[in-house]
Order: structure tokens, then sequence, then C-alpha cells
């Protein structure tokens, strides 16, 4: 669901919300209008960060059946994790908090309908043996300039303890610049059946703090003569190639082969030094800035033979 979602990213715009306060609540509204309700977002922790459902009752008003958009935003950056039932959903813009925009899930809700869904979310941060709270979450729904009017609900996230307590929640801060480092080893191309060369280049990723991303990514250079194949275990690589295994937890590690090759006229011995860029990025933000961009980068030498 994660890895669909990231590679789905659009652009988009919240139009104006009405902003409430408290962890969770029905939103008040007029007489006619479509009103939407939320309950209480608890995160749970896991052995990957914490996970939790929020439930959403929407309360359709209008005369004609209708389908109904819906604007999540999120009390965490980047802990949007789907819908249940699923329906598809394109991201906003990331900053300051990311919106994601779906179909109210089911279809078509009918006059006087009520329907509840849960969005769910995934906050991949080291559990505390404390409570702990964030503000900011909100739910929009949109029904069209010929039905009733749109209706918000604000909500907050709370994360339970690892001890199971909810009791004097500690607000939640993330860290807000990415802090991750690469290393590589060397390379020996062999030879193969059809005369051409191939190698596996090591490479080794962490990501210590918890900075909002969609995903790591890698920038080869490599010696004249030499392309890149792939990785190993595979995902998406063209003239970059995305660490395969989704988003990091924090102080997470892991090693993947950056698979490379080159033509059979070229000769044995040593083809020179490559190097290898880490970068994150989350939604239309571009390459997230590092602690430390030093250690972003790592060489590595390429022999034939």
């Amino acid at each position: 669901m994660t890895r669909t979602i990231t590679r789905r990213l659009l652009a988009g715009v919240l139009g104006a919300g009405v902003a409430l306060t408290g962890l969770s609540g029905p939103a008040v509204a007029g007489p006619g209008d479509t009103v939407v309700s939320v309950g209480r977002l608890v995160l749970e922790p896991t052995d990957r960060g914490y996970v939790g459902s929020l439930p959403v009752t929407v309360n359709y008003r209008g005369h004609d059946a209708a389908y109904l958009n819906l604007a999540v935003t999120e009390p965490v950056p980047g802990a949007f994790d789907g819908l249940d039932p699923a329906d598809p959903c394109n991201f906003g813009v990331p900053q300051p908090a990311r919106t994601i925009y779906c179909g109210v899930p089911g279809g078509a809700l009918q006059p006087g309908e009520r329907r509840t869904f849960t969005v769910d979310f995934r906050v991949l941060t080291t559990t505390r043996p404390y409570a702990m709270v964030t503000p900011g979450g909100k739910v929009a729904i949109e029904t069209g300039d010929r039905n009733p009017a749109n209706d918000t609900a604000a909500f907050s996230a709370l994360f339970r303890s690892t001890t199971g307590s909810l009791r004097a929640p500690r607000p939640y801060v993330r860290d807000t610049i990415a802090d991750a480092a690469v290393s590589a080893g060397s390379a020996t191309m062999t030879r193969q059946e059809d005369g051409s060369w191939f190698g596996r280049v090591p490479i080794t990723v962490r990501v210590a703090g918890d900075a909002a991303h969609d995903a790591y990514w890698l920038a080869p250079t490599l010696p004249r003569g030499v392309d890149i194949g792939g990785t190993e275990p595979a995902d998406v690589c063209t003239a970059h190639c995305m660490v395969a295994g989704g988003k990091f937890m924090p102080g997470e590690e892991r090693t993947i082969a950056l698979l490379i090759w080159a033509p059979a006229e070229v000769s044995p011995g040593d083809l020179g030094t490559g190097s290898v860029q880490l970068y994150g990025n989350f939604g239309w933000s571009g390459q997230l800035p590092d602690v430390d961009p030093a250690d972003n980068i790592a060489t590595f030498a390429v022999t034939a033979g």
C-alpha cells in the first residue's frame, strides 16, 4: 500500500477549512449541510513504529446521490497509510503539512446515507515509554457546488506508551532535517558468457532520524564504459535508483547491491573510481536537506577481470 501510494504523488492544494481544536470530535454543520465527524486516533506501539486508525463518519444530506471528495491533512507528515475500505488517493504538497485527496470509500452516497470508514496511519519513529500527542490533523469533505456545503473536522494523534499508558502525553517532536549516510565497497566485474562484464557494488544506507520521507535514492556516477544494470533487491532504477524496502525506521540500516555492467570490448584491469550520492525525497519538495551532506557521498573502485 505504502509503496503504491508513494509512486502516485500528485500536486494539489486544500481549500480553506475550519480550524478546530481538541483531540477529536464532530464538526459543527448548518441546517441541511453534509456532516463529517471523527473518532479518536490512538497510535499503538509496534516493532516498527506506531500504527492506528481514525474512524470517520459522513452523514450525507444531499437530495441526489453523489460521489464525495475527502481531504486528509496528516497530523504527522508522511504518516498516511491508506483508507479502509481502500480507495485511490493522490498526495498534495508536503509542507507545512501534507494533505491527501481521495474519494469517500464505497462509491456514491444516497440522500440521507450515513457512512463510516477509517483512515490508517503509521508513524515510523522510535517507540517511547511515555505517551505523546501531536495536533494538526484534519478531515474535510467536499460535496461540490450543487450539493450541501463542505464540512471539516480536526483531530490529533495520541501515541500510547510502550507501557500501555495514554496519560499525561508529551508533545511528539519529530526531526525536520534528514540524517542519513551511505558507504560503498569496491566491485570486481567478471566476464560473462557473451563476453560482457558484470559486477556488484555493495552499498550500505543508514538513516538515523525520523524526518518525513517517501524514499531514499542513490545517484551513481560510474567510470567510463560502465553502466547501471539495476539493484539487488530490485526497485525503480534508471539514472537514479530507489533504495528497496520502503521508508526507514530511525537507526535502520540496509545493504543492497548496485548492479553494473560493461560491454565485451572493455579491457581487463582497473576501470577507475565511481561514486554514489544518497538523498531522500518527500512529496514534491525535491531532495531533502541533510544534517551532514559529507556522509551522503561514497566512492568505490571498479576492476574488470
